[in-house]
């Protein structure tokens, strides 16, 4: 089953791939509507924090006016590293879904689970798995690429 938030966020982590960044999309919604969609930008920006997480959280603060993102919903191709995890909730955003999972990188249910650790304040509602076999995909497709290239 395909979502339109996340076909969305898939598609900004297919421009994200073309312009030879690690291919993560994502796509912030509030009220229903998305407000602010990126790729990665690291390599772009020459900038480690520029995640696409990181990218849409920054322009939707600004188009809102706060940096309290309370009624507002991410959805990310890939889980969130630790990093991610940690704006999502000083953003205070309501809801969290991405697709793949992260084994190695990620920091909400692998790694350092970071929505379980004491010292988190506020943690979203986390849904997992959505149009994860595309999203792993993604990666698979760019690193695969990146490979055989040498």
């Amino acid at each position: 089953m395909t979502n339109r938030f996340m076909d969305q966020a898939l598609a900004e982590a297919h421009q994200a791939a073309e312009r030879g960044e690690v291919p993560i999309g994502a796509v912030l919604v509030h009220a229903g509507k998305v407000i602010a969609r990126a790729g990665n930008r690291t390599r772009a920006d020459h900038d480690v924090t520029a995640h696409a997480e990181i990218l849409v959280i920054r322009a939707a603060a600004e188009i809102l006016g706060n940096e309290r993102l309370n009624e507002a919903d991410l959805y990310v191709t890939l889980e969130p590293c630790t990093m991610c995890a940690a704006a999502i909730s000083f953003a205070r955003l309501r809801r969290l879904y991405y697709g793949a999972e992260d084994p190695k990188g990620g920091g909400v249910d692998n790694g350092v689970r970071f929505y379980n650790q004491p010292t988190c304040h506020h943690a979203p509602e986390v849904y997992s798995g959505l149009q994860e076999i595309e999203a792993a995909e993604i990666l698979r497709q760019f690193f695969r690429e990146r490979r055989e290239g040498d």
